[in-house]
């Protein structure tokens, strides 16, 4: 069975054709969770170490395990001593992804291994290769989950895929970036099980989908503002294209760059909780809070700074700047929150806050969790006002694409979950002037369109 498999930042998708007796079938998105067609890009381990044994007994094709427990042999060896030090059962589950991974890491945040978006840490500079093999491990027994689940749905095995790709996955050396990240994706996919494997960009899988849609020959501006990346791609679509198997004629420019809907969270996070903690305080000499350690806490899209985060020295350098805070009470939050790893917690919570200000105009948030009575309210202004870098940055890619066109769009589809928000929504519309704006499915676009380019390229 063919399917287009979305591997997001923020969630995963997978689309298939369900119903191959009719004339036209239609390509359908994939229960995957609690009856959603999609699923957080999450995992929780209970030790870290339990990942790359979960990925060697989900391998079904004897040639990729033998080559896989040969290379994993010392960190096999590490999970089984692992189990007997902290007595987990063989039978005992280690593993959880999804919105379980959440709830084990909301339940007990400084407790086992949590991964968010592991997507945005592909294509990094700079890797050791026992990181690469690690990330290649949680990629892979993450698909090997959402393939597992969709294929309990459909009563079928998934055997050919076409998976999503953003224009560029890091912006720095883009193409050994994008090389290395199709790398791992590619070895995951193969370890999940699929036969054949071949990638799309992302906003063009989206355009695909809409096309659809259309019952006239236009030239469409697609956006796709993604958890990690925003991709933009100018596309003659309609009746007179969705036909043709070689549509590279008809993409007249695309651009892509490592900043999205997390980096709307983090700036978020960092500008309006984060004075919560002492970012925005004084010392006691007077001269303002050093800053860069706060805003590594919300950065969990970034290894680097989650290392320095978490390092001795930063444990270190904030017991000085309690010292000599003008506030402690505040750096005493702060430190808590770092002891208590809460800060993927905080990150969340300012998702949940950008998702709210999209129906409503003031969202409060409770962070009890942190501390008893703890609360931020947040205005879509003040929102609107916090991010301004990475807004700009995404309305950029637009200019940049319709000018790689040569030509003015005859409308924009615009899809991704935080596409959703009237504050991009009205920023598009001012840089872009009178040009209709219409949207598509914001979290299952890029799987639906990835499904037709499947279905065109494997049947």
């Amino acid at each position: 069975m063919i399917a287009g498999f979305d591997y997001g930042t923020s969630n995963c998708a997978i689309s298939a054709i369900t119903d191959n007796t009719v004339a036209h079938p239609q390509v359908s998105l994939v229960e995957l969770e609690q009856g959603k067609p999609f699923v957080p890009s999450t995992l929780y381990a209970l030790e870290r170490e339990l990942i790359v044994e979960s990925v060697a007994l989900n391998i079904q094709n004897d040639t990729h395990k033998s080559e896989f427990l040969q290379s994993r042999k010392n960190q096999l060896a590490m999970a089984q001593r692992v189990r007997r030090e902290a007595d987990i059962q063989q039978d005992e589950q280690s593993l959880f992804f999804g919105r379980e991974a959440f709830a084990q890491y909301l339940a007990q945040p400084d407790e086992g291994y949590f991964v968010k978006s592991p997507k945005s840490f592909l294509g990094g500079s700079g890797f050791r290769a026992e990181f690469i093999h690690f990330f290649e491990d949680v990629v892979t027994a993450m698909m090997q989950n959402i393939k597992q689940q969709a294929e309990h749905t459909l009563g079928q095995e998934l055997l050919h895929t076409v998976i999503g790709r953003p224009v560029n996955f890091q912006g720095i050396n883009a193409d050994n970036a994008n090389r290395q990240a199709l790398d791992i994706l590619s070895i995951a996919a193969k370890r999940a099980g699929f036969k054949s494997v071949e990638f799309l960009y992302e906003p063009i899988a989206a355009g695909l989908a809409f096309e659809s849609r259309l019952e006239q020959d236009k030239t469409v501006l697609v956006v796709d503002i993604g958890g990690g990346t925003s991709d933009c791609a100018m596309v003659r679509m309609g009746p007179s294209y969705r036909s043709n198997l070689d549509r590279s004629a008809d993409f007249l420019g695309h651009t892509g760059e490592r900043v999205g809907g997390n980096d709307l969270d983090i700036q978020l996070a960092g500008k309006n909780l984060m004075p919560l903690f002492g970012m925005e305080s004084s010392l006691k000499n007077g001269l303002p809070m050093p800053t860069q350690v706060f805003w590594d806490a919300v950065t969990t899209n970034d290894v680097s700074a989650q290392a320095s985060f978490n390092s001795l020295q930063t444990q270190v350098h904030l017991e000085q700047m309690y010292r000599d805070a003008k506030e402690p009470n505040l750096l005493e939050r702060f430190i808590n929150l770092r002891d208590e790893k809460q800060n993927f917690h905080l990150v969340r919570d300012a998702e949940q806050c950008k998702i709210a200000l999209s129906d409503k105009l003031t969202h409060t948030l409770d962070l009890g969790y942190i501390e008893s009575g703890l609360t931020c309210d947040v205005s879509r202004d003040s929102y609107a006002d916090r991010i301004q870098p990475p807004l700009t940055k995404m309305l950029n890619l637009m200019e940049d694409v319709v000018k790689q066109a040569g030509s003015q769009p005859d409308l924009v589809f615009v899809t991704g979950g935080s596409a959703q928000s009237p504050v991009i929504r009205e920023a598009i519309a001012q840089r872009l002037g009178n040009i209709e704006i219409l949207d598509g499915d914001h979290f299952g676009s890029v799987a639906a369109g990835l499904g037709v380019w499947a279905n065109n390229i494997y049947r």
